[in-house]
């Protein structure tokens, strides 16, 4: 398995060799936009639900929800209160990433 790991690290090290500043940061909104949906109904999943079980939502607008490669807070809010979760938004300042700032709780 670590050689497996240290394949795919390889990889990537060569990728970013090759790729220009534009691209790798292209590709990586692109995998945030995507983790962002697989945790999402990790989330649900986790927390024992079904599309189905979630009374504030239908279940096409659950699958719309947990496909969407951006999302109203509002709407990221309300998803989580069906489920059962609460939302913190947190700001880290890059200089001193160990300062915090609670924006919504």
């Amino acid at each position: 398995m670590e050689r497996k790991k240290q394949k795919i690290s390889n990889f990537f090290k060569h990728c970013e060799k090759t790729m220009s500043k534009e691209s790798i940061e292209r590709s990586n909104k692109k995998a945030q936009k995507i983790l962002l949906q697989i945790r999402l109904k990790e989330l649900r999943e986790k927390e024992g639900f079904k599309q189905t079980d979630i009374n504030s939502f239908s279940q096409p607008s659950i699958s719309r929800i947990e496909s969407r490669h951006d999302l109203k807070l509002s709407t990221l809010q309300e998803y989580l209160t069906a489920i059962g979760m609460t939302l913190e938004i947190i700001a880290r300042p890059k200089k001193n990433p160990k300062k915090k700032y609670i924006l919504l709780k």
